[in-house]
């Protein structure tokens, strides 16, 4: 597998560790829906947190979550609509970045970005 994979699926998992441990309970791990792959789907009380993770090496060429683009989250509000409608769920939909990147003593710096965008 290509690094950049691995790193993904390290930062995906760093996310679920980082969700459980703040009291959410992780639905579905890369939940797709025809084009459309939400990385996590958590709940927390009556939230249910559509979740994009975003790993980098480095903040060199930008922020994590400065890769999520509109198409994206097109798709996003698209997926997470079936799955609510599918599931038969009554909740509130928030939708989170949780950027990971590496620092200079190459340790993860994770920050859980809630309500990073909107749908409308």
């Amino acid at each position: 597998m290509a690094q950049h994979n691995d790193l993904g699926k390290e930062g995906e998992k760093l996310a679920v560790e980082f969700l459980e441990k703040n009291g959410y309970e992780i639905l579905e791990v890369n939940w797709t829906f025809q084009k459309a792959e939400i990385d996590i789907i958590a709940q927390k009380a009556d939230v249910l947190a559509v979740v994009e993770v975003k790993t980098r090496s480095s903040t060199n060429f930008g922020l994590p979550q400065d890769f999520v683009k509109p198409k994206k989250v097109q798709l996003l509000v698209k997926a997470i609509n079936e799955y609510v409608i599918s599931n038969d769920m009554d909740v509130n939909i928030r939708f989170d970045i949780i950027a990971i990147h590496k620092d200079i003593n190459k340790e993860f710096i994770i920050e859980h970005l809630e309500d990073a965008f909107y749908h409308f």
